[in-house]
C-alpha cells in the first residue's frame, strides 16, 4: 500500500484535495434562521460545486508540476461558472423576495449571491494547497496542510455584525396624536385608530447609536437598514399580513447625529431579544462605506 502511495503521487494528491475541498465546503455550508440553502435540494447544489472546485483546485497542481501551463486555462472556465452560480442565486433569491412580507432588498441578495461565488473559490485554494503538499512532500503533509487551509478560510466564512460598528439601545415607542415615534425620532403618520391601539399592543422601538463616522454612513445604507428589518422579523415574526402597510417594520435615520429608530411589531414581544438580534445582524459589504479615508485636505 505504501509503496503503491509513493507511486501515484499525482492520484494520492488529487484525492486529497478532492477531499479537503469538499470538507471546506461543507464546513462553510449551513442552513440557518434564514432558510438559505434550502434543504435538501439547495445544500445539494452547493456539494455538488464544491465536488466540482475541489477537482479544479486539486488537479491544478499536476498540470502545474508537469509545465503543462495551457491547462491552467480551464481555471478561467470555472470562473465563469462560478459567476453563473452568482447569478442564478442572484435571480432566485429576487424571486423569492416578492413573496416576502419583510423583503430581503437587493443590497442583502447581492452579498448573498457573492457570498456563494466566494466560497467556490475558497474551495478551490484549499484543494490547491492540499493536493500540492501531498504530491511535492508527502500525503500527511497533505492532511496537516489541508486542515490549515480550512481553518484559514473559515476565518472569512463571515463578515462583521452590527455589534462592531454600532450600539443598540431600547427605545420608547410613543404615539403623538397621529405621529408616531421611536425616542425623539419621527417613524409615520398614524391615520387610524385601530393601527394605533396594534401599535400600542405590540410595537418595540429599538435605537442603533453608530459608533464613527464610517459607522453613520454605513447604518444609513437603505439596504443595510431593509436588511436589519428582515433578519429581526424572520426571527420573531412580524404582526401584520398582505395589505396592511401601516404595520410594516420601518428604520428611520434621525438626520442630524445619524442614529437609526427601527420599529417593529413581532410575533414574540421581547425588546431585549430583539437587541441581540440586531447587534448579531451582519454589516453588508456592498453598505459599507469609509468617508473617513478619502484624500482631502482642508485649506485656508
Amino acid at each position: 500500500m505504501w509503496q503503491w502511495i509513493a507511486e501515484q503521487k499525482y492520484t494520492v494528491g488529487i484525492i486529497m484535495g478532492v477531499i479537503f475541498g469538499l470538507l471546506a465546503r461543507l464546513s462553510m455550508l449551513q442552513t440557518d434562521y434564514r432558510q438559505y440553502p434550502t434543504y435538501p435540494h439547495g445544500k445539494i447544489i452547493h456539494i455538488a460545486l464544491g465536488v466540482i472546485a475541489a477537482g479544479l483546485g486539486s488537479v491544478a497542481v499536476p498540470s502545474l508540476l508537469d509545465k503543462n501551463y495551457t491547462a491552467i486555462t480551464f481555471l478561467t472556465v470555472a470562473a465563469q461558472q462560478f459567476r453563473d452560480v452568482r447569478n442564478m442565486e442572484r435571480q432566485t433569491l429576487s424571486k423569492i423576495d416578492s413573496m416576502e412580507l419583510v423583503p430581503r432588498g437587493a443590497t442583502y441578495i447581492e452579498g448573498i449571491a457573492m457570498v456563494f461565488e466566494g466560497r467556490n473559490y475558497m474551495v478551490i485554494f484549499t484543494a490547491f494547497v492540499a493536493a500540492l503538499f501531498s504530491i511535492v512532500f508527502a500525503w500527511y503533509w497533505g492532511i496537516v496542510a489541508g486542515i490549515a487551509a480550512i481553518l484559514f478560510t473559515n476565518r472569512f466564512k463571515s463578515g462583521k455584525s452590527i455589534s462592531h460598528i454600532a450600539d443598540v439601545q431600547k427605545g420608547e415607542v410613543r404615539v403623538d396624536g397621529p405621529n408616531l415615534f421611536v425616542d425623539d425620532i419621527y417613524i409615520m403618520n398614524l391615520g387610524l385608530e385601530d393601527t394605533r391601539q396594534k401599535i400600542a399592543e405590540h410595537g418595540i422601538g429599538l435605537v442603533v447609536v453608530p459608533k464613527n463616522q464610517n459607522s453613520r454612513v454605513t447604518i444609513a445604507n437603505l439596504g443595510q437598514r431593509q436588511a436589519l428589518l428582515h433578519d429581526i422579523s424572520t426571527i420573531l415574526g412580524v404582526y401584520r399580513d398582505d395589505g396592511e402597510p401601516a404595520l410594516v417594520p420601518l428604520a428611520k435615520l434621525d438626520i442630524n447625529d445619524g442614529r437609526l429608530a427601527v420599529f417593529l411589531l413581532p410575533q414574540i414581544k421581547d425588546a431585549e431579544k430583539a437587541r441581540q438580534i440586531l447587534l448579531n445582524s451582519p454589516v453588508l459589504e456592498s453598505a459599507v462605506r469609509l468617508p473617513s479615508e478619502a484624500d482631502v485636505t482642508a485649506e485656508g
